[in-house]
């Protein structure tokens, strides 16, 4: 029997490594990263763990160029296209050494404090401590635990634990001998960026009218940004994706916008950026946003690929909705680019299903800048404190003046087939004294308004009954009640 094989882009893959350029041809739109390193490469430094972009095992660092300085990024080569990296820079495990054998400091830092027993996970661990070492210590930057921690979030050990890998982290110093000599680097991205070209099937459009017209060319094409989600449907459910559109190269959507009344963050903006433009305007949202998956995943995920996900223990459409966002879809039709914007709440219409047509793009995600008196707060509750699922996500938007609530917006997570806002919960708030017997109203609102399932996370019980409780902590910290916050302990 004949076997037949889906067609892949004649565009050859370029990308920066080991002070050359590496050129190959015929890679599949679906090969992941890990396997072109481990299996076309042969560069097998960088190991294959949990295949889902959850234990950091396969961990590598790559470079974009931008004015003239490489900005570096920790990512997860399992579950990464390996044409997403088109045009840029590479390291693996095996790239930081000098010739002579003389380790890198982030690795001689791992040796010096003890931070590897069986060492499988050894160079994931190396490998977001080198992103850290670029983006800090090359910088004249110190490494606090802090930094620390939200570097290593996305890597997991079973062996040494991980104070000593902390700590490595956090001895880090500046050796000139082993700085990066960005100069050439830069010279030779520029350079694969003036001759990239977009193949067939493994689109990488950079404007936005390029995008919106390959997409109403192709609206049965695979559309992917980070691909944090996509690349699972690859690894764990084995599907196969003969022809993707990548928007993550599209300049427009690279930004994000600041207007008086808004933001409107782009589709292409990663989730740390996103968080951080977000927090900004509401310090809440930082502690909440660094829980979000670990930082391979939020370095290269993006919002817009998380709320057009859609699925119902995302984490950014509970808060989104909570603050009234909008999303722009856009679409190439009768010659012209044309737009709607549609309030995030009314946009999911089923279990991953919503609004957005075959041929349009989520280009942007408008949020509303606070209005004054607002209060909001934001929770997780997951069995692990960093990079893990939800069991249940709520993000509550109150307005109270004179004691009482003038205005509220309450959005959920894992508690129904969609991400979903607690209209009838909100009822039971508006233009009511904000105390005990209101609180109570509420929490039976809510533990009614929704109908969750029991899963490996939670049961349905529980998760109706922890609504019911983060609505209370919410009540506690808005009225200024002494709490105590997780991450405070941390």
């Amino acid at each position: 029997m004949n076997r037949i094989l889906h067609p892949f882009t004649e565009v050859p893959l370029r990308f920066w490594h080991r002070d050359a350029v590496v050129e190959r041809h015929h890679v599949p739109p679906d090969r992941t990263l890990l396997d072109l390193l481990r299996e076309d490469l042969r560069l097998t430094a960088t190991k294959e763990g949990c295949a889902a972009g959850d234990c950091g095992a396969c961990t590598v660092v790559v470079a974009e160029a931008v004015d003239g300085r490489l900005q570096y990024r920790a990512v997860n080569s399992c579950i990464k296209p390996a044409q997403a990296i088109d045009g840029m820079a590479l390291w693996t495990a095996a790239d930081l050494a000098q010739s002579d054998g003389t380790l890198h400091p982030v690795q001689q830092a791992m040796v010096a404090c003890h931070g590897s027993q069986c060492g499988f996970c050894t160079p994931g661990f190396v490998m977001s401590l080198f992103a850290l070492y670029q983006r800090t210590v090359a910088q004249g930057q110190a490494v606090d635990r802090h930094r620390a921690h939200e570097a290593l979030s996305g890597n997991l050990c079973r062996c040494t634990g991980y104070r000593p890998i902390v700590q490595a982290a956090c001895s880090l110093q500046a050796d000139a001998a082993q700085a990066v000599d960005e100069t050439p680097i830069v010279a030779a991205l520029h350079q694969l960026a003036a001759t990239e070209k977009t193949g067939d099937n493994y689109m990488r459009p950079s404007t936005l009218h390029a995008l919106l017209q390959a997409r109403a060319q192709h609206p049965q094409a695979q559309l992917i940004a980070g691909a944090t989600d996509a690349g699972l449907w690859i690894t764990q459910g084995l599907r196969r994706m003969p022809q993707i559109i990548d928007l993550t190269r599209v300049a427009e959507l690279r930004r994000v916008e600041h207007y008086p009344q808004h933001i409107a963050i782009g589709a292409a903006v990663n989730l740390q950026d996103a968080f951080e433009a977000l927090a900004a305007d509401r310090p809440v949202i930082a502690p909440f946003g660094e829980r979000f998956a670990g930082w391979p995943v939020r370095q290269s995920g993006t919002l817009g690929g998380n709320v057009a996900n859609g699925s119902p223990i995302g984490d950014s459409m509970p808060l989104l909705i909570a603050l009234g966002a909008q999303v722009v879809l856009m679409a190439h039709r009768k010659g012209r680019n044309v737009h709607r914007h549609v309030p995030l709440d009314r946009f999911y219409t089923g279990y991953r299903q919503s609004l957005l047509a075959a041929d349009e793009v989520l280009a942007w995600v408008v949020v509303p800048r606070p209005a004054p008196g607002e209060w909001l707060g934001a929770y997780k509750l997951s069995k692990r404190q960093e990079d893990d699922i939800s069991a249940v996500c709520l993000a509550v938007q109150l307005h109270v003046q004179d004691g009482h609530i003038t205005a509220a917006r309450i959005g959920a997570g894992g508690v129904a087939a969609t991400p979903a806002r607690a209209v009838q919960t909100e009822a039971t708030l508006i233009s009511q004294p904000w105390n005990e017997a209101t609180l109570a109203a509420a929490q039976r609102a809510i533990a009614q308004e929704f109908s969750p399932l029991s899963d490996l996370r939670a049961s349905a019980d529980y998760r109706r009954t922890i609504l019911g409780q983060l609505l209370r902590r919410a009540w506690l910290e808005s009225t200024g009640h002494s709490t105590v916050r997780l991450e405070a302990l941390a």
